[in-house]
């Protein structure tokens, strides 16, 4: 089931709060980090997993209907570069600074560049009325390097992040994929490059190996397009089944490519839990 295809018919769960199998990554589950959160009063599905986001219509049928969820296509997003008011935005984020980097620092992060795609904001409000600071990521095409999206993440100085759900967030209506979060600057990247998908897990990867990306989730990750003028390839690698599935078609892409491809391997989810359970 493809991500830009497909989408549940969410009036087979008309009360309440439900969590099933995202149609985007895959994952299913009870917690909130995993599986697609079906909120059926305030019509929004959310996946905590890919960031996957729909918003719907509430209509209130019964719980349960017979038959198997309709698939219908889903609305291609609105902006396919950043608009006006969010690169207003991004343009108030200052360097990371302050909590941001008490954050970084509380989850053993390496610190990227002042000039990489990665800031903060001391007040950002969530849609849910939040405010407080928060990472800014700039999503930028990883072909061409147009501003697509905004990657939020709003946190707090002990290295756990905002008591906010969900305290990641892409921008509603814009495009996410085949974006990247250039966490060190292109005239970095030389000959080799690494990618990982979430950034405190690029940065986990960065005390090893510079320059680095994130790819936001799994399904970036997996269709990121092989870049000419770059010989070697590092991917660290979620350990989970939409990690190694993402990494390995990334993998087999940049070797047809013929690129040299490197997977990093860890018992925990990712790099940065192991970086945390090592300290």
């Amino acid at each position: 089931m493809s991500f830009d295809r497909t989408l549940i018919d969410f009036t087979d769960y008309a009360v309440g709060e439900h969590r099933i199998t995202c149609p985007a990554c895959g994952r299913g589950g009870r917690d909130k980090t995993c599986g697609l959160t079906i909120e059926h009063d305030k019509g929004v599905a959310h996946c905590f997993r890919c960031n996957y986001v729909e918003s719907y219509r509430p209509e209130h049928r019964p719980l349960h209907r017979p038959g198997r969820p309709i698939i219908r296509p889903v609305q291609a997003p609105k902006h396919e570069t950043l608009s006006d008011y969010w690169l207003e935005l991004w343009s108030a984020c200052k360097p990371l600074h302050g909590v941001a980097l008490d954050y970084l620092k509380g989850r053993r992060c390496a610190l990227p560049p002042e000039d990489g795609d990665l800031r903060c904001h001391p007040a950002l409000k969530h849609p849910r009325g939040h405010v407080g600071a928060a990472l800014v990521g700039l999503v930028t095409d990883a072909l061409n390097n147009d501003p697509i999206s905004l990657h939020r993440t709003w946190i707090q100085a002990d290295g756990r992040k905002a008591d906010v759900d969900p305290p990641r967030l892409l921008l509603a209506g814009h495009r996410k994929q085949g974006g990247v979060i250039k966490l060190w600057p292109d005239e970095y990247v030389t000959h080799g490059l690494a990618v990982c998908e979430g950034i405190e897990t690029a940065l986990s990867l960065a005390h090893a190996y510079t320059p680095v990306w994130a790819c936001i989730d799994a399904g970036n990750l997996a269709v990121l397009p092989a870049l000419a003028g770059i010989e070697t390839l590092l991917i660290g690698v979620d350990n989970d089944p939409a990690g190694i599935n993402a990494a390995n078609d990334c993998a087999a892409r940049w070797v047809a490519a013929g690129a040299e491809v490197l997977l990093t391997q860890q018992a925990e989810n990712d790099i940065n839990d192991a970086l945390l359970e090592a300290v």
